[in-house]
């Protein structure tokens, strides 16, 4: 067995709207490195954009050499795994660094996937309920999600239909939640030529020596079901408020066509509406988009909770990794009183979704000693890899990052932002264990 590391080097990678996370420990025999989620959903505003991730490709494999040792996808969102698509080079190169072990969230497992899917559609299991059944309707609800926001992006696409901002969040989420098919059957063959871990709340993982790796995220359905359900409001929670009516009242089955209400006649010579007809025509078709928008933003929330949640110990330094876990898949890890305990010393917190208002529950925040205004030697490091504009609005206060918590985070927290940081390609964070 190889000693403990005496360093950690966590490099956080620009990726615009996305996570990339390089940790590197070093090791008296030689470095191991861990890589951590690797998506983009919109390039960074500074630097050379069009070739972003294949640099960012190049340059992981630079640092690891041959050999790339575990790799995390934390959940299938295009944010944290496009990189691992192949056809344009960047899966490719993860690829050929032969990691030994792929960790991702239990609702990955294909076979646990296909046996949900062959069992919903089955006569024997309708109308029966138990925890096997509602995993499989789980399950395959996931995979209808994608359907649904195919349709959403190509809703997006009609401009008549909606405004510029209201169609621009419409593609932007419909198109984090599609099925990064490529990156999901490139993971699965990492996984088989190595080991792949699909887990759940409770394991602990042997992944490299001297590092024990306790998996907080996400629960079972038969631990806990929140992650089924989002809560719109919880201000003992969430970094604010948020009006969600819209959402509730459009159905799940309801196409783009049928959420674009009434349509102008546009044929030459057709007789016009008067202006008043035509204002509420295109009142009806704002309406109904937004009504769309606040059904994907529920989506992409049920596709966040099944985020990895990791926490490694490491010497006497604890790195929190959650992902995009939200709240519903927090609940699980904070209402266990040794996790609590465990949680109360971490030393660096990767700031969850992006900065977004319900992925950094105020309950975790209050648990962390080592935050506030004084001079703490160990006072608690925050990473954010963010780009903002991309995700939510400012006046219904669904922005990402959230501006509550970043003020939060950088009075209370040694805190650092790949959009902020001067080195537009990729910050470093080097820890002595």
């Amino acid at each position: 067995m190889a000693a403990a590391p005496a360093s950690l080097t966590i490099r956080m990678f620009n990726v615009g709207f996305g996570d990339c996370f390089l940790l590197t420990f070093n090791y008296a025999r030689g470095p191991r490195h861990m890589l951590v989620d690797f998506g983009s959903m919109a390039a960074p505003r500074r630097g050379r954009k069009k070739d972003y991730m294949l640099r960012v490709a190049q340059a992981i494999k630079e640092i690891c050499g041959k050999k790339l040792h575990v790799v995390v996808a934390t959940h299938r969102h295009r944010d944290h795994i496009s990189g691992f698509s192949t056809g344009t080079g960047t899966g490719e190169i993860i690829a050929q660094l032969n990691p030994d072990v792929v960790i991702q969230p239990w609702t990955e497992d294909p076979q646990a996937r296909a046996r949900a899917l062959t069992a919903r559609s089955s006569v024997y299991t309708r109308g029966k309920s138990g925890p096997d059944n509602m995993t499989a309707h789980f399950l395959g609800s996931l995979e209808d999600m994608h359907g649904v926001a195919g349709a959403v992006t190509r809703f997006a696409d009609r401009e008549e239909l909606a405004g510029k901002q209201t169609r621009e969040q419409l593609r932007f989420l419909g198109s984090d939640n599609l099925r990064n098919e490529s990156a999901v059957r490139n993971l699965m063959r990492m996984g088989r030529n190595g080991k792949a871990c699909y887990v759940n709340a409770g394991m602990k993982l042997n992944i490299l020596p001297g590092v024990k790796c306790t998996v907080l995220g996400p629960p079972t359905l038969q631990q806990s079901d929140e992650i089924r359900s989002q809560r719109s409001r919880d201000p003992g929670e969430f970094w604010q408020f948020r009006n969600f009516w819209a959402s509730q009242s459009l159905a799940l089955g309801a196409s783009p066509e049928t959420c674009a209400g009434p349509s102008a006649p546009k044929a030459a010579g057709a007789a016009q509406p008067p202006p008043s007809v035509r204002w509420f025509i295109n009142q009806s078709r704002q309406v109904r988009a937004d009504q769309m928008l606040g059904l994907v933003r529920d989506l992409d929330d049920v596709m966040n909770n099944t985020s990895v949640i990791l926490l490694l110990e490491v010497g006497k330094q604890k790195i929190l990794l959650p992902g995009d876990a939200q709240i519903e898949n927090w609940s699980y890890a904070l209402s266990k009183p040794h996790w609590q305990k465990l949680l109360a010393d971490v030393n660096l917190y990767k700031v969850g979704h992006h900065g977004s208002r319900n992925a950094t529950p105020k309950r975790l925040w209050r648990l962390f000693k080592h935050t506030g205004d004084g001079p703490d030697p160990q006072r608690i490091q925050t990473l954010c890899s963010t780009l903002s504009g991309k995700h939510g609005a400012v006046k219904s206060g669904t922005e990402v990052p959230r501006r509550l918590l970043l003020e939060e985070l950088k009075a209370k927290s040694t805190f650092t932002s790949s959009e902020e940081s001067e080195d537009n390609f990729c910050t470093v964070t080097t820890i002595t264990l």
